[in-house]
């Protein structure tokens, strides 16, 4: 992004500020200091045990056994499911609403995305409007954007929107972000059940190892590859979105806020990469814009579509493409 183009987006998000009530009123967040430290262990606990898969599985397969193509065979498999669940079901479904879908599909969405372990779907709803309404300026709950321009500044920023705010963000008020999906019932029937969603997407992947080798060990195999390494591997495409995209890369069309698109990231992000198109657009459904932009989550609403299990797909007009193009 060139001098001039930084300094228009500067005073845009300025006046934006000023016409912008601060989060903490008109209840959009919660005043519960107990529910937001129970958020902010349940961050700290799920980081850790992807972490500590991360270091399990490497010691595995240095000491103990290389790791085979059932290892990654599950590590593939449940994280392109669980993957898509959040990208495809908790962002571009309930978050945005940007398609509609069969009620086994949505459940099947909500449950996926519960699997990975990054909060119910109400919460991650919640989470991801307050982000929206706030993108890069005061209240926006994970922004690198905010700390300051020297480079100490920058990367304390990025180290926020990294991971840092996961254990220091505040609780949004589900009644005021996600009232539409508290009057779902059976949408709250699988956000109850959160906990028992995370752990069977822990018990699938074990359970498989077992039965595919017939030993203690590829249970040991499933549960990490499956399971804790593809959590992590998980929160990595939230986590890179909030932090990498909303500093580095293209800012392609006009939106009020630094989200760029990176080509490089869109693969392991299953697309969710093209933030820029994403905030320019939020409601739209398929983030390829371009014949070369590779958006996975993308692909599979069009095969739902055309399998008619979604429909009323949104996406936007071709004059606002054109209108809303920096040139």
């Amino acid at each position: 992004m060139n001098a001039h183009l930084q300094e228009s987006s500067t005073v845009q998000l300025a006046a934006v500020d000023a016409a912008r009530p601060p989060p903490h009123k008109f209840g959009r967040l919660m005043n519960n200091p107990r529910l937001r430290r129970s958020q902010h262990i349940h961050s700290a606990v799920v980081t850790g045990a992807g972490l500590s898969g991360v270091i399990a599985a490497i010691w595995l397969a240095l000491l103990v056994k290389p790791v085979s193509s059932m290892d990654v065979s599950l590590f593939l498999v449940f994280f392109l499911a669980i993957g898509l669940g959040v990208t495809v079901g908790f962002h571009r479904h309930f978050t945005h609403r940007s398609f509609q879908a069969s009620e086994p599909v949505r459940a099947t969405l909500a449950i996926l995305g519960c699997m990975a372990a990054q909060g119910p779907v109400v919460f991650w709803v919640a989470l991801h409007r307050l982000h929206h309404e706030f993108s890069d300026r005061p209240g926006d709950p994970h922004s690198p954007n905010l700390f300051g321009t020297s480079l100490w500044q920058k990367t304390r920023g990025l180290l926020h929107a990294y991971i840092g705010w996961t254990v220091t963000h505040e609780v949004p008020n589900a009644n005021y972000y996600a009232r539409d999906l508290l009057a779902d019932r059976k949408i709250m029937w699988v956000n109850r059940r959160y906990y028992f969603w995370i752990a069977l997407g822990l018990v699938l992947p074990t359970a498989i190892g077992g039965l595919w080798t017939m030993t203690w060990l590829g249970a040991v195999e499933g549960f990490l590859w499956g399971g804790l390494v593809r959590m992590f591997a998980v929160h990595n495409i939230i986590w890179w979105i909030t932090s990498l995209a909303h500093v580095f890369g293209t800012h392609d069309f006009r939106s009020k806020d630094h989200s760029t698109n990176n080509f490089w990231m869109a693969l392991p992000t299953l697309g969710e990469s093209w933030h820029n198109n994403h905030h320019s657009f939020p409601t739209c459904a398929n983030l390829r814009f371009e014949w070369w932009q590779i958006d996975i989550s993308g692909m599979v609403i069009k095969v739902l579509e055309r399998v008619g299990l979604a429909w009323n797909v949104h996406a936007p007009a071709p004059e606002d493409l054109v209108s809303g193009r920096i040139q």
